[in-house]
């Protein structure tokens, strides 16, 4: 598991250093638990009052609480009317608020439950967007606060594999638009977006 000092650094850091980490999801689906994970291959990182794109940038609400609250947590809302987007916060001790959005995964586990889950069987539909991962690994509200540092969490992040990263723009924003704060493998056919060749590499 990744301890809560790793998320208790600049959230564009830790967004970097999450490319590779895996993505997993304990998942009760009649009298079974299933395990779903995958390699985190796509993260964005929010910040607080100096980042006008951010959920935190005019301060705490019911909404985005988390990103205010212990680092390592989930923070998962809903958006656009149809679909949830996971992050997990984090920030430096001097910063008041900050999350990670994970924007792409690649399946390693329980690729079957996630098909059904998803309605799909193209496996880059999967999990490629955020949207799309939530959906196959069953995220809802209903574990927004989870304690993704805890390893009897039904939502963790765990240890993995760094990856090397391209660090460009973030995705469908249009305030605090030339920051560098997306991180995507560009090797990986699991990114919500292609990584542009402008976009400066990072490890």
């Amino acid at each position: 598991m990744l301890p809560g000092s790793f998320y208790q650094r600049r959230t564009e850091e830790v967004a970097r250093d999450l490319v590779g980490m895996v993505l997993a999801r304990t998942i009760s689906l009649g009298n079974k638990k299933h395990r779903l994970a995958g390699v985190i291959v796509e993260t964005e990182a929010y910040g607080h009052a100096d980042d006008e794109a951010s959920h935190a940038c005019r301060g705490m609400t019911e909404r985005n609480a988390v990103m205010f609250g212990p680092v390592g947590r989930a923070y998962v809302y809903f958006t656009y009317g149809n679909h949830f987007c996971v992050n997990v916060s984090a920030r430096s001790p001097d910063v008041p608020a900050g999350a990670v959005l994970i924007r792409g995964i690649e399946p390693v586990e329980g690729i079957d439950i996630m098909k059904k889950l998803r309605r799909v069987d193209d496996m880059r539909l999967l999990s490629s967007g955020p949207g799309r991962l939530t959906q196959a690994l069953g995220i809802t509200r209903a574990q927004n606060g989870a304690d993704m540092t805890d390893r009897g969490s039904e939502l963790r992040i765990e240890k993995g594999v760094p990856r090397e990263a391209m660090a460009t723009t973030r995705v469908g924003i249009t305030k605090a638009a030339d920051r560098l704060w997306r991180f995507a493998d560009p090797s990986s056919t699991y990114v919500s977006r292609r990584v542009a060749a402008v976009g400066r590499q990072v490890k």
